[in-house]
């Protein structure tokens, strides 16, 4: 079993930035890729970004690149997301979780998610 515990979210203005985390217990971290996803109100949830293992590979969903950075660290478990030039369409609940084995886009690759932080960008 692995409990995944989401924290920065908040409200920002447009152009602001926010770092969201997401600390992992119950397996070893290293071993699994991770992901950030994002449901807005009446939308589909959706693939933000991913990171592999050991964080040399990263994917980004096209409407974040270059604004959002996904990182990890092995030593405290815990993954980031760190996001710059927020815009109004950026707001959502942002879930991350763990990958059944390789990086990937697909929310059916994920196995383990956290219950999510609220991301709210003003206009």
């Amino acid at each position: 079993q692995v409990q995944l515990v989401e924290s920065g979210g908040g409200l920002v203005q447009a152009g602001g930035s926010l770092r969201l985390s997401c600390a992992a217990s119950g397996r070893t971290f290293s071993s699994y890729a991770m992901g950030w996803f994002r449901q807005a109100p009446g939308k589909e949830r959706e693939f933000v970004a991913a990171i592999s293992r050991g964080g040399t590979r990263t994917m980004y969903a096209d409407s974040v690149k270059g604004r959002f950075t996904i990182s990890r660290d092995n030593a405290k478990n815990t993954v980031y997301l760190q996001m710059n030039s927020l815009k109004p369409d950026d707001t959502a609940v942002y879930y991350c979780a763990t990958a059944r084995s390789v990086i990937s886009t697909n929310s059916p690759a994920y196995d383990y998610w956290g219950q999510g932080t609220q991301v709210t960008v003003s206009s």
